[in-house]
Parts: C-alpha cells; structure tokens; sequence
C-alpha cells in the first residue's frame, strides 16, 4: 500500500513524501518529494527518524510523526465496531489503515494523506463536526458504545469526528461557539471518581503556578461531566504541525523516557530552548505535586511554529490520581538512571534543564504555592465536596511534604 503524505504549511497545502507499507511485514517506507526538498522553509516533519534529505528511511512500524496522526485506544473500538456494522468498508490490519480511517478534518497537526494526486484527503466525509451544544447527544452515543448497544449512526456520529488525541477515554470534536476547534472527554459508565472535575482541577492549578496549559472548560451534563480542551494544534482555520515527545526523541513502541531526555530533544531541535527547558521542569516538579502519573512522553507535544524548531506546546493531558489508584499508573523518570522520581532528584537534575538551583527552587515554591491551594481553587471551579474528597490524595501526599521542607 503507497500513500502521498502532505503538510499544510505557509498558507498552502503541500505534497512532502510518499509513504510505502510491505502488505506482510508491516515494514515501511518513507521518501520526501523533491519539490518538498526544494522549498526554502521546509522541514523534517520527523526530525529524528526522517530527517530531511533525499533517499529511502525504512522502519519496522509507522514512523513517530505519522504514527502520532493515528487514533488512540478509544478511536481503534470505534473503528472496528464499524467495520462490524458496515459503516466503515475496509477492514484494519495495519496501524496505517486505522490512521487513514479518522476524519481528515479533526486529524491532530498538519499531516494528510491521499492515496493518490488529486484524490480526496482521507478519510473524507460528509460529516460535518457538532457544535458544543451536542454534547448530551455525543455522550448519548459513547454510552451506547460502552453498553455495546451502539447503532451505525451513533459510529458515524462519532467517528466520523476523529479521535485526535492519545488515550483510552471516549472523546470527540466539537466546534465552539467562536468556532474554534476543541475536543470534548467523556465519562465512562464505570468511572469511580469524576475524571474530567480532576483534569480542569489540575489545569488549572497548572495555570496558577505560571505553566502555559491548553484552553479548557468543565461541562456538566447528567449523569457525569465533560472537560472540554481547545484544540492548540489549529489558528482558525490553519493547521500547525505538531509531534509528541516520543517522537521527537525517536523513542520505540514500549520505551518509557525521562524528563532529562526531553530536555536533550529540546536542546537539539527547539524553538526557544531556554524558554522551553525552563517550562519542561515547572512542569515536570508540578506533575509530581499534582500526582499527574501519566505523563509519558506521548502526553508532551511540539508544535512548529518555524521551519525546522519545534516548541513546547501548551500542557495537555494533566490527570490527578488518587493515591489507591498509583501503583497501576505509570510516571516519568526524572533523568534515565533514577528509578523513584522525587523533588531532591529533580532539583539535583535542574541543571540539565538549563537552570541554576536558585532558579529552580523560585520555580518549586511558585508551584507548590499554586497546588497547595487545590482545595479551594476546586471550591472556585465549583466542585463539590464528595468530588474534592476523592481528589484529597493526589495533592497532599509525601512529596508535598519534602518539597515544604526542602523550600
């Protein structure tokens, strides 16, 4: 199977290469055009595993930057329920066959993908992506999903929309109301504590402590609520590539990561390396704050913002756990040969993201100051009592404690 892949960028959509799958190997193959190799200001739109310059790249699976166009665990189900109902006609084998599957319009960055010149963006369709207001029906339908009652309308309904980004929740697009597009995350029937109340909680508590965070609201519908987050991969109408930090780095399927490495990826390849290195350690102290556990570097993106530099993008994906829940979520290291992630390691570590201890320790008390005020920043988002009980043991915990004492 062969597939031209474009870019849009400066104003334009553009062919960048051609992407080749060996049927049964799963191998593939990946070539930049020469007319992409020509313009002036184009990059590698995989700066590890593709970096720009003529010849064949081969891997054994989808490279980084492709691979992140797919859709998660929750866009996979809804793939294959419609295959099941007919509402999708070809089968998936591969993991290009599920990318080429999700909606061209809400696909996450810049990337697209024809099967040949002249031919539709794939996957096209007719749907046209709800406004806000259809939340109560969007979330009518991944019900049906999870009680496996859904119809082929409620699969076109939702993934006709896409599933943009990384993770196993239910989500869809939506289309605000100055329309913008955003993507809504919806309850599961089995959820224990409210997911979305803990998401907008810790953005914003991520906000107060001076970390550039997505847009983001919290919806309350019955039965559950609904944290909606502005898409930060889009300018109006204009699509902005984007890569996650596992790409980025050309990490492997299965390779956890550290922080440390992520400041090593920005160093080589970012837009405001300074800047971007002092954001990655607010961000990596407030993870451990906050009890944000599952921060893999999937759930770090990059957009580019100049040809060839890619900058941190707004936060994204900030999830409290309680503590009964830790021991099944996983969390990033800190540098590569440290286990137990703590506040001392991470200030020991702070050189490595630029910053002098001084500098860093003014960084953790403006952190702490923010994420230490959770309960009544909750009051404020309105949040109630039951649902900040739950939420107590993500944010008053042992490392709370050392980072007191350490300040």
């Amino acid at each position: 199977m062969s597939v031209e892949v474009y870019a849009d960028w400066d104003e334009a959509t553009h062919l960048v290469g051609h992407l080749h799958l060996a049927e049964r190997s799963a191998a593939v193959s990946f070539e930049y055009a020469p007319e992409w190799l020509g313009r002036p200001n184009a990059f590698a739109i995989d700066p590890t595993s593709l970096p720009l310059g003529r010849g064949t790249f081969h891997g054994a699976a989808l490279f980084g930057a492709i691979h992140d166009c797919g859709p998660d665990r929750w866009g996979r189900v809804l793939i294959e329920r419609a295959v099941r109902k007919g509402t999708v006609e070809k089968k998936p084998y591969h993991d290009l066959d599920y990318l080429l599957a999700l909606a061209d319009a809400s696909r996450i960055g810049a990337l697209r993908f024809r099967r040949e010149t002249r031919g539709p963006f794939l996957a096209s369709g007719q749907t046209i992506i709800p406004p806000l207001v259809r939340l109560s029906a969007l979330l009518r339908a991944t019900d049906a999903v999870h009680g496996e009652t859904e119809t082929a309308e409620d699969l076109r309904f939702l993934l006709g929309e896409g599933s943009p980004q990384g993770g196993a929740r239910p989500k869809a697009s939506v289309v605000l109301e100055d329309g913008r597009l955003a993507i809504a995350k919806f309850p599961k029937p089995d959820d224990v504590r409210n997911i979305a109340a803990g998401e907008i909680l810790a953005l914003t508590l991520a906000k107060n402590a001076g970390i550039t965070v997505a847009e983001h609201r919290l919806v309350t519908l019955n039965p559950g609520s609904i944290s909606v987050i502005t898409r930060f991969d889009r300018d109006g109408a204009r699509r902005i590539p984007f890569i996650s930090g596992h790409s980025l780095l050309g990490l492997s399927a299965g390779t956890v990561g550290s922080y440390a490495q992520l400041a090593d990826g920005i160093r080589q390849f970012g837009h405001d390396v300074a800047g971007d290195l002092r954001e990655l350690w607010r961000r990596l102290v407030f993870s451990l704050l906050a009890s944000n556990y599952d921060d893999h570097l999937r759930n770090h993106g990059f957009l580019m913002l100049a040809a060839g530099r890619w900058a941190l993008s707004p936060a994204y994906d900030l999830n409290p756990v309680p503590e009964i829940e830790r021991a099944q979520t996983p969390k990033t290291a800190v540098t590569e040969d440290q286990e137990e992630p703590s506040i001392a390691s991470s200030l020991d570590a702070a050189p490595r993201f630029g910053m002098k201890r001084a500098e860093a320790l003014a960084a953790l008390r403006e952190t702490y100051a923010a994420v230490a005020l959770w309960r009544s920043t909750g009051k404020q988002l309105r949040l109630g009592a039951h649902t900040l009980s739950i939420y107590a043991t993500a944010f008053e915990h042992p490392l709370m404690e050392e980072a007191a004492r350490l300040l």
